[in-house]
């Protein structure tokens, strides 16, 4: 087994940085942040490459996830050399931070780019791969779970020994190039489903199925993520000012902290209430940091939600869903504190407009997740370089 080296790799080692950094949390990051701006940059712009503004962002990016040595390259006896996967791990970051639609668009990009090139690892005398090898390592990234990974690591190193004080819990519809899943259910069944009143003589019906929540409450995280439904269908959803609006695709469930930093993320089908995830999210993000209060719309209304956010030792703010009756408001601090729940739709919004949300271009639950998570990823390192900013 020989550990992927990539460009980055190589220019870490030829400026020698430093080996061990103050733990601290603070100086920690200004000292990454004194290492690429005053060695990293300057090593690469004297080589003869030019650095754009976004480039020099994804090298910072780049340096702060470090992506390349979560991968491990193999070779084998037999066959063809593989190419190196740290290279192609770093080349979809690119993709996300430099918001290419298409693997195609990628490649031409690395085509005529020498420095985007030269900062994803590629060399610079060889020919790129081709568009099948970039599909393949990708396919192998999305089963691996390798920006999941990634990302988890880099919550718990930043913020996994702090206190977050609101973390907001929304889902957002992720519209994808394929066709919906179809109902197998028989007519019969929704028909009978559908009956009213009592039953007749003789006639049997079956009970009401237990909430997800309820069943969720008696499962363990494993069971609770396999039992979730992923398929790829039609959702609807009403927006904050109450329109409706509806898609093919799926539902990006996401837990944000109030520094804007994504701790969380799962995907379900798009008609899968939000509700749904509120569980799944709770314990994933109760794994990785320890926060005060979840922050929640109407839509999580449930007095189940609010007794499982005080088990996990959290205070629920979740607005009230009259439900045809009278609406309960929060009171005056409760009611400031709700307005945290706002850095969620930035989230949401910086993930599809910066960072590739909106091109969805690959099929199938797994490949979805893995091209978000990339861009979740990058977003994660880019607001915590905001931090230090």
């Amino acid at each position: 087994m020989q550990v992927a080296i990539s460009g980055m790799i190589r220019i870490r080692r030829r400026i020698k940085a430093p080996a061990a950094m103050n733990t601290t949390q603070r100086d920690h990051l200004s000292q990454r942040w004194n290492f690429i701006q005053a060695e990293l940059l300057p090593e690469l712009k004297s080589d003869g490459y030019l650095l754009t503004p976004k480039l020099e962002r994804l090298i910072h990016i780049l340096e702060w996830v470090r992506i390349d040595e979560f991968v491990v390259g193999y070779r084998s006896d037999t066959g063809r050399p593989q190419h190196e996967r740290a290279w192609f791990a770093n080349a979809f970051v690119a993709k996300a931070v430099l918001q290419l639609s298409t693997t195609k668009a990628l490649i031409e990009r690395l085509t005529i780019d020498r420095s985007l090139r030269r900062i994803c690892g590629f060399s610079m005398h060889k020919k790129l791969p081709s568009e099948s090898t970039f599909s393949r390592a990708f396919s192998e990234f999305a089963v691996q779970n390798l920006a999941e990974r990634v990302h988890d690591t880099l919550v718990k190193t930043h913020l996994g020994d702090r206190i977050i004080g609101h973390i907001s819990r929304d889902g957002t519809a992720i519209e994808a190039r394929e066709r919906p899943k179809k109902s197998t259910a028989d007519d019969e069944d929704k028909q009978s489903a559908k009956k009213r009143g009592r039953p007749r003589r003789g006639e049997s019906r079956e009970k009401k199925p237990t909430s997800r929540i309820k069943h969720q409450q008696t499962q363990t995280l494993d069971e609770m993520l396999a039992d979730l439904p992923t398929a790829c269908d039609r959702g609807a959803k009403s927006n904050a000012k109450g329109y409706k609006s509806s898609w093919n695709g799926y539902k990006l469930h996401i837990d944000t902290a109030c520094c804007g930093v994504p701790i969380s993320a799962l995907i379900s089908s798009a008609s899968m209430h939000d509700s749904g995830a509120a569980i799944p999210l709770s314990l994933m993000s109760a794994q990785k940091v320890t926060n005060l209060y979840d922050v929640m719309d109407a839509g999580y209304c449930s007095i189940d939600l609010h007794e499982y956010s005080r088990s996990l030792g959290h205070i629920p703010l979740i607005d009230h869903n009259p439900r045809g009756g009278i609406k309960e408001e929060f009171e005056p601090l409760d009611a400031q504190r709700y307005n945290e729940r706002s850095v969620a739709e930035r989230i949401n919004a910086r993930l599809k407009d910066e960072f590739g949300g909106r091109n969805i271009m690959v099929r199938g639950s797994v490949k979805v997740m893995s091209h978000l998570m990339f861009g979740i990823l990058a977003l994660s390192a880019d607001q915590l370089m905001r931090l230090l900013l």
